[in-house]
């Protein structure tokens, strides 16, 4: 299962369409609104990976991340910005994402950063 957290729904269409063309089954995707809502569903079950907005409400994407790696997950992490920036590159590798993706991407940017 894979988790697309954005407070865009726009956003989520566009990450979902990705992962569709990367491979995976609609049904093997689930979404949330914000980080907080992804949090609740992050530690209530098990994803194989969470795709993530940096910037949100409630709870931003980096705080999202945090919480899931101080809660003892370690699933893999995907951030997605539209400031991809080396600093908030580093920023998000530091704290435990897998990769940093920036807007706009692709389909084969998704299809890396899921390890395919």
């Amino acid at each position: 299962m894979i988790l697309v957290v954005d407070d865009s729904k726009a956003m989520r269409m566009i990450v979902k369409r990705s992962l569709r063309a990367a491979g995976i089954e609609p049904d093997k995707i689930d979404e949330a609104e914000d980080g907080s809502e992804g949090f609740q569903k992050a530690t209530s079950q098990d994803y194989d990976c969470i795709f993530c907005d940096w910037n949100m409400p409630r709870m931003s994407g980096i705080e999202f991340l945090k919480a899931l790696r101080e809660s003892g997950k370690s699933t893999r992490f995907v951030m997605v910005t539209s400031i991809a920036t080396p600093d908030i590159k580093e920023t998000g590798i530091s704290a435990g994402a897998a990769a940093v993706i920036g807007k706009p991407f692709s389909p084969d940017d998704i299809k890396t950063a899921l390890g395919l």
